[in-house]
């Protein structure tokens, strides 16, 4: 028997079996994690019949104001003082000074609280505050 022959034999033995067993495995594992990971701080937005901004490369920064008046940044569980959420927004903005920037305000809370984290937002160099809400259904 030559070499090549030799070589091809061994090729045809590779079990793929258990790497598609290990890929089904993990995809379920992902499928089941990523839901959870959206979780964010829960806040009951108002609804608005304005329209839907165009998705982007970059998720934008998302600034949540809770039912008790608690900022918060991204997907983050525990509430920030108003001057750390100053620093770490103007660190990503370093990074990217064009990453958007949202404010998510619970509907029940007093709107100057909304308004002075847009504030703390402006001052922290952000050029552009959005404020997120319910999509409304136009009749």
């Amino acid at each position: 028997m030559s070499f090549r022959s030799q070589k091809k034999s061994l090729m045809a033995d590779i079990n793929v079996v258990p790497y598609v067993d290990v890929m089904l495995v993990l995809l379920i594992i992902f499928m089941v994690t990523a839901p959870l990971l959206t979780q964010g701080v829960e806040v009951e937005l108002p609804n608005a019949s304005a329209e839907v901004l165009p998705k982007e490369d970059k998720p934008p920064l998302v600034v949540s104001v809770d039912s008790k008046g608690q900022l918060f940044l991204d997907q983050e569980k525990e509430a920030l003082e108003p001057k750390t959420l100053a620093v770490k927004v103007q660190a990503a903005l370093r990074i990217d000074p064009k990453r958007a920037v949202l404010v998510r305000g619970d509907k029940n809370i007093d709107y100057g609280q909304v308004v002075s984290a847009m504030v703390l937002l402006q001052r922290a160099g952000v050029a552009k505050v959005g404020l997120v809400t319910l999509h409304e259904e136009r009749s």
